[in-house]
C-alpha cells in the first residue's frame, strides 16, 4: 500500500467532489423512483446507499494500492472474467429474458461489467510486456483483437447488446489510440456496411424491434411505449420541473425502468431543464477533469490504461442520455453513478479510483 505523506498532497479532491455530487443525485432520484407511502425507503434505495458508501471505499482503496500490482493482476484477472462470462451462460441468474448475473450474498454480480475496466488493463500490460513490438502492425494486435472479439460474442450471447457495445467501442477506441493501423478501421466499416443485412438477422427479435422503433416504427401503446413515456416525462418537466416526488410519469409507474436505465427521465420530469443541465455540467466537468489528469501521465502504457478506464464511462453517459431523449435506440446501458445497479456502481468507482492511483503515485 502507498501510505507516504507525500502521496496525500496530490489527491484530487475536485474529482472526488464531482463523483460524490453525481452519486448523491443518483441516490436522490433512486429514492424518488422507488418511493411509496407504505415504504418510503425501498430496498433499492437502501442497497444503492450501501453501494455508494462501499463504492467510496473502493475508490480510495484503488487510489492507494500500487497501480503496478493492479495492472499485473488486472491482466491475469481478465482471463478469469472470460471464464465467469462463460459460466454465466451456463449457470447464471435469469432476469428479464437475459442470463447476465451471478447470485452473490448481497447483490447480483454482472461479470460483463468487470470487462469494462479489466480489458484496458489487459491491453496496457500486454504492451508493457511487448514493448519491442511495433504498434503499427495489425499482427501485433492479433491477440488483443481475439480477446475483444471473444468478449463481445460471449456478452452478446447472454444477451446484453448494451454492454457488448460499450466493451466493443471502448476496446476499438483504445486500439485507435494505441496505434492500430487506420486501414483496419476503414476495412471494418466497409465490411460492416456490406454485411449489415446479414448481421441484422443475428440480432434477437427484441433488439431488431428497438432499432425499428428508433426509426419510427411501432404502436404508441406497444413497441413505442417506453420511449414515448420517457418523452412525456422529459417534456412535462419544463424549465424547473414538477418537484421531487411529484413526477406523474414516475409516481404512477408509466415510465418503465425508472430507477435504472431511465433515471435521467425521472430527473428531467421532477427537476426540469435546470436539473438536467446541472447533471450535464457535472459530467462535463468530471470528464474534462479526468482528461486533464490523463494528459500529465508520462508513461504511454499508463496513459493508455487511464484512457481505457475513462472511455467506458464517457460512452455509457453519452449513450444513456441520448437513448433516453430519443437520439439513439434503447439499449440496456446505465447512467454512471446515477442509475441503480451495484455492479456498475462499483466498477465506476473503481475505474476512476484506478486513474487517480496512477496520477497520485507517479509523483511519489
Amino acid at each position: 500500500m502507498i501510505t507516504t505523506l507525500r502521496s496525500y498532497l496530490y489527491i484530487d479532491w475536485v474529482t472526488f467532489a464531482l463523483i460524490w455530487a453525481l452519486a448523491s443525485l443518483g441516490l436522490l432520484f433512486v429514492f424518488s423512483a422507488t418511493y411509496t407511502v407504505s415504504a418510503p425507503f425501498s430496498i433499492y434505495f437502501k442497497k444503492q446507499l450501501i453501494g455508494i458508501l462501499f463504492g467510496i471505499l473502493v475508490y480510495w482503496g484503488f487510489t492507494f494500492i500500487d497501480y503496478r500490482s493492479l495492472i499485473r493482476w488486472g491482466y491475469f484477472a481478465y482471463f478469469v472474467v472470460i471464464g465467469l462470462l462463460i459460466f454465466t451462460l451456463i449457470k447464471g441468474s435469469i432476469g428479464m429474458g437475459a442470463q447476465r448475473w451471478l447470485n452473490l450474498f448481497f447483490f447480483k454480480l454482472q461479470p460483463s461489467e468487470l470487462a469494462k475496466p479489466l480489458f484496458p488493463a489487459f491491453v496496457s500490460y500486454y504492451f508493457f510486456t511487448h514493448r519491442e513490438a511495433h504498434r503499427s502492425s495489425i499482427r501485433n494486435f492479433g491477440p488483443l483483437l481475439f480477446m475483444l472479439g471473444l468478449s463481445i460474442v460471449i456478452i452478446m450471447k447472454q444477451p446484453d447488446l448494451g454492454t457488448a457495445l460499450i466493451v466493443g467501442f471502448s476496446g476499438l477506441l483504445l486500439f485507435w489510440f494505441a496505434g492500430l493501423p487506420k486501414k483496419f478501421f476503414l476495412y471494418g466499416v466497409l465490411i460492416c456496411t456490406i454485411t449489415a443485412p446479414i448481421l441484422w438477422h443475428f440480432l434477437k427479435p427484441y433488439q431488431r424491434n428497438r432499432i425499428a422503433v428508433f426509426l419510427g416504427d411501432g404502436a404508441t401503446q406497444k413497441e413505442r411505449y417506453q420511449i414515448e413515456q420517457a418523452a412525456i416525462a422529459i417534456g412535462s418537466g419544463g424549465v424547473a420541473g414538477k418537484g421531487l416526488l411529484h413526477g406523474t410519469q414516475n409516481k404512477f409507474q408509466f415510465l418503465p425502468e425508472s430507477r435504472t436505465d431511465f433515471i435521467f427521465a425521472v430527473l428531467c420530469e421532477e427537476w426540469g431543464f435546470l436539473g438536467a443541465f446541472l447533471v450535464l455540467i457535472l459530467y462535463v466537468l468530471l470528464f474534462m477533469r479526468m482528461l486533464s489528469i490523463i494528459r500529465v501521465i508520462e508513461a504511454p502504457y499508463l496513459q493508455l490504461l487511464a484512457l481505457g478506464l475513462l472511455i467506458h464511462l464517457l460512452l455509457s453517459a453519452i449513450i444513456n442520455i441520448f437513448m433516453v431523449i430519443g437520439l439513439l435506440p434503447i439499449v440496456g446501458i446505465p447512467l454512471p453513478f446515477m442509475s441503480y445497479g451495484l455492479s456498475n456502481l462499483f466498477i465506476s468507482f473503481a475505474s476512476l479510483g484506478w486513474i487517480h492511483a496512477i496520477y497520485v503515485q507517479q509523483y511519489i
